[in-house]
C-alpha cells in the first residue's frame, strides 16, 4: 500500500450542494445531460452524479459544468484510474465507484477529489478505513441488507458515513436520510429512463421537488 494520510480532508459531505440527494444522471448526449440536470436544478436539487455508463459521459459532464455552474457536478462508475483521471480532467468536482480495490481506492484518492467509493461488506468498509476515507457509497443497498444493516454497521462503524444507492425511492427515502450515518441518498428514481427518453423534463422537476422537500423535513426535525 502506497503512503497515505491516516484521515483525507477533502470528504465529499463537506462539499454537497442543497438537500442530501444525489441523483444519477445518464444520457446519451451533452445536451440531454444539461436538460436532465437543469429539470433536477428547478425542483431544488443541488447536486448531481453523471454515470460513466454511455459514450457521451464525459462531454456531459463538461456541458453540465458549463451550463449549471451552481450545480455540483459528480462522477458515477468509477471502475479504474484511466476513469478518475478523465473525469477530473472533464470537469467532475467528485467522484464515486460501485465497488473498491486497492488499485481503485489509490487511484481516486490520487485525483485529489472528493469521493465515496462503492461498499457491500464489512471488509471493504474497513479497506476503505484504512485508506483514510470516513464517507463511503453503500451500494447496491436494497440488495445488501438496506436499513437495518446500516444500523448494524453504525455501532461497529462509528465515524463512517454512507451514501445507500440503489432500490430508495420516495417510498422509502424518509428513513434513508433519518440514518444518523447517512450523509446523503444516492439513486435514480428522480430521472426515470421513460420520463428521459419522452423529454418529460416538467415530470423530473417534479419528482426531484417531492424529494428536496422529504430532504429539508428530515435535516430539520434532525
Amino acid at each position: 500500500m502506497s503512503s497515505l494520510p491516516p484521515l483525507l480532508s477533502s470528504v465529499l459531505s463537506s462539499v454537497i450542494r442543497g438537500p442530501a440527494l444525489l441523483p444519477i444522471i445518464q444520457a446519451d448526449t451533452p445536451h440531454e445531460a444539461v436538460a436532465i440536470a437543469k429539470a433536477l436544478a428547478d425542483g431544488g436539487v443541488g447536486s448531481v452524479e453523471v454515470v460513466l455508463r454511455t459514450r457521451q459521459a464525459l462531454a456531459a459532464i463538461t456541458a453540465i459544468r458549463t451550463a449549471l455552474p451552481d450545480l455540483l457536478v459528480g462522477a458515477g462508475t468509477i471502475l479504474s484510474a484511466a476513469d478518475a483521471n478523465a473525469c477530473k480532467d472533464a470537469g467532475a468536482q467528485f467522484l464515486v465507484s460501485p465497488a473498491s480495490t486497492p488499485k481503485l481506492l489509490e487511484a481516486m484518492i490520487d485525483t485529489g477529489l472528493p469521493l465515496a467509493p462503492g461498499v457491500a461488506t464489512p471488509s471493504e468498509i474497513a479497506m476503505a478505513y484504512e485508506y483514510g476515507l470516513r464517507e463511503v457509497k453503500f451500494f447496491p443497498a436494497h440488495l445488501s441488507g438496506g436499513i437495518e444493516m446500516l444500523k448494524a454497521l453504525s455501532g461497529v462503524f462509528q465515524q463512517v458515513k454512507f451514501c445507500p444507492t440503489g432500490g430508495i425511492g420516495q417510498h422509502n427515502l424518509a428513513e434513508f436520510l433519518a440514518l444518523k450515518n447517512v450523509f446523503v441518498v444516492g439513486g435514480s428514481w428522480l430521472t426515470p429512463a421513460n420520463l428521459v427518453k419522452a423529454q418529460q423534463w416538467s415530470q423530473i422537476t417534479a419528482l426531484a421537488a417531492e424529494a428536496t422537500a422529504t430532504a429539508r423535513q428530515i435535516k430539520t426535525a434532525a
